[in-house]
Parts: structure tokens; C-alpha cells; sequence
């Protein structure tokens, strides 16, 4: 059997205590969990202020994980620390510093995190993403957010080396560091030991990357993976992937999806370009046991976290399958056979 720690993203079960995310992900056959810290979304999982100043509060949360015979197996704060917005970054950068103290004093190895956007100016009100900058004021604006990024990296790269910590930046796009050439860019220009890259392959799936190639690439400076798909879908041919057909934020407060305090996600077009899914809706299970032997090449007892964002299926039951679908995938990695899933969704 893989060596692989099989955990989920318990941001997918937000609604659920604790305890009970830990029985759903057990009883799905998972050994650990990530839960999220702070960022773009809450922390219903986990109590910073009370873990942060307590050894006992500690030793009881982590408690909790042991007694369900799981492991946590990393901390996530997904965000732009540096966003002009005043409400935005200052805030997830502070979240991303208490991440590294909190992770350091829970002995978690690993945060998953954003490298952000800066605005493209010093008197910029938003943030901006700068996709091909063919036009050389775009040099220009990536010349400033560098100026921007470097120095607040350099501080949490020396911030995590002091805390033992590895953090892990999500190649998402709306960010500086987006692609794997991209990261290795930032990382030499930097010198970081400690900012790696979390492998997901949905966001690399989507901008037409090879995946496994993208993997061989970044070699060690992979901390963490998420394990997530991507599906190229018929509105591709016309609208391409770099898609700017979003509807705006639902007038419903109920149906808004927050990315911090009074900020919200776009409505996703009716015939979008692509869309993330389950495991193995876009990629077949032998795909992701070929994707499993290329990380344990680099680190062959990865947390590899399932990172559920499928809306054609609920919470338990697109975990349910994500889960028995990752599990046969590391056999198939271990063992070289194929696995025949004999039990459908029910």
C-alpha cells in the first residue's frame, strides 16, 4: 500500500462540527484532514485565538484528530495578502502570519496558501493580474508588484524557517505566481527555502499544462498536493479558457459565496469553458494513479488532499466518490494493477 496520507479539505463540510467532519472523512476511508485557517473563507474548524494561546487547547484539538485515527495534515489560508483593499489584504496576510505561528506550535508541516496580487500601481484600489504582457506597460506593472511581493515573501519565508514550517503556494490564477515556470521565477529571484508550490492540477488542467511535466519541473519544491479535477468542456471552442462572461454576485445574500468580509464570487456562466469536478469526472482513475507515481518521485509520503469543489454532487456524496476514487488510484500507484471500482454512488 501507498505511504500517501489520503486526507480532504474539510472547507467542503463547513457546516458539519468538527467531530463530525472527522467521522465523514474516516468513514470514507481517509487518515488525515486540512482544515482552513483563515483567508478568503472562515475557520469552523479550527479555534485560532484559543489554539494560539493555549498548550492545553492544543493537546486537546489535536486529540480530537487521533482519536478518529486520522492526522492533520496541514492548514490552509487561501487569500490575497496583498491586495490594496484595505479590508482584503491586510487581513489574510495577517491570518497567513498567524497560520505559520499556529502551525509551528501544532507541529503541522504544511500551509497551503496564495502568493496574492498586488494593485498594479502604488495608488491602485484593486488588485490586478497581469496573463500576458505583451505590451510592455505590463512589464512595468509586473516590475512593481515584484517590488511588492519579494520582500513581504522573503519575511514569511524567514517567518516559517523559524517555525518549521513549509508553505505551500497554490499556482492559481488572479495571482503573480500562477504557473510552475512562474514559481521557480519568484523562488530564484527570492532565494525562499521554505515557499514551495501545492501541487493541484485542476488550475494547471484549466491553462493547458502537462501536468506531469509541470510535476518533474518543480521536483522538490512541491510541500503539498490538493487533489482536485478539471473538466474541459464544448463552451471552450468559443469562449477559450481565459473566460470573462461571469454574472454578477447574486442579489440572494443565501446564494453568495464570500472571498472576505463584503466581497463575493461572480455567478459561473451557463455554458462555461471548463469546471472543476470529482475525481475522475475529467480524469480517469488510472490518470490519477499515473499522477500519484509522479509525486511519490518527489515525496513518497505526500499529503495528498482531496479538495471537493464539484457542485453536480452534494457534500458527502462528491466526497464519498472522490475519496473511493483517490484510494484506488494509490493502489493501482502501489501495486502497478489496475483497480475495478465495483461499487457505484448510491
Amino acid at each position: 500500500m501507498s505511504a500517501f496520507n489520503l486526507s480532504a479539505y474539510t472547507a467542503c463540510l463547513h457546516n458539519y462540527t468538527l467531530d463530525q467532519a472527522l467521522d465523514i472523512l474516516r468513514d470514507d476511508g481517509l487518515t488525515g484532514a486540512e482544515v482552513n485557517v483563515g483567508g478568503f473563507i472562515p475557520s469552523p474548524h479550527c479555534p485560532v485565538d484559543l489554539l494560539l494561546s493555549s498548550q492545553t487547547a492544543r493537546d486537546d484539538y489535536l486529540g480530537q484528530f487521533a482519536a478518529k485515527g486520522l492526522r492533520l495534515s496541514g492548514l490552509n489560508t487561501s487569500g490575497n495578502p496583498l491586495s490594496p483593499l484595505p479590508d482584503i489584504g491586510p487581513k489574510h496576510a495577517w491570518d497567513l502570519r498567524r497560520a505559520i505561528e499556529l502551525a509551528g506550535k501544532l507541529g503541522v508541516g504544511e500551509i497551503v496558501c496564495m502568493s496574492g496580487a498586488p494593485g498594479s500601481d502604488p495608488a491602485a484600489r484593486y488588485p490586478s493580474w497581469v496573463v500576458n504582457p505583451w505590451d510592455g506597460v505590463y512589464l512595468e506593472v509586473l516590475a512593481y508588484q515584484q517590488s511588492v511581493a519579494d520582500p513581504f515573501w522573503r519575511e514569511l519565508d524567514a517567518r516559517a524557517g523559524d517555525a518549521g514550517v513549509k508553505l505551500a503556494l497554490e499556482l492559481h490564477p488572479h495571482n503573480l505566481v500562477f504557473s510552475p515556470v512562474g514559481y521557480l521565477d519568484f523562488a530564484e529571484r527570492t532565494g525562499v527555502k521554505n515557499v514551495g508550490v501545492n501541487m493541484d492540477p485542476s488550475h494547471l488542467m484549466w491553462q493547458g499544462m502537462d501536468i506531469f511535466a509541470s510535476i518533474r519541473l518543480l521536483g522538490d519544491r512541491i510541500f503539498h498536493v490538493h487533489a482536485k479535477d478539471t473538466k474541459i468542456l464544448p463552451g471552450a471552442a468559443t469562449r477559450g479558457v481565459l473566460d470573462d462572461r461571469f454574472g454578477p454576485v447574486p442579489a440572494d445574500p443565501a446564494q453568495r459565496v464570500s472571498t472576505g468580509l463584503d466581497h463575493y464570487c461572480s455567478t459561473w456562466p451557463a455554458d462555461p469553458a471548463w469546471r472543476f469536478v470529482a475525481i475522475g469526472e475529467g480524469h480517469d482513475v488510472e490518470w490519477w494513479a499515473q499522477f500519484l507515481r509522479q509525486i511519490a518521485a518527489v515525496d513518497p509520503a505526500a499529503n495528498i488532499s482531496i479538495e471537493h469543489e464539484d457542485a453536480s454532487f452534494s457534500q458527502l456524496d462528491g466526497l464519498r466518490l472522490a475519496a473511493e476514487r483517490l484510494s484506488a488510484a494509490a493502489e493501482s500507484a502501489a501495486t502497478g494493477q489496475t483497480v475495478v471500482l465495483d461499487r457505484a454512488l448510491d
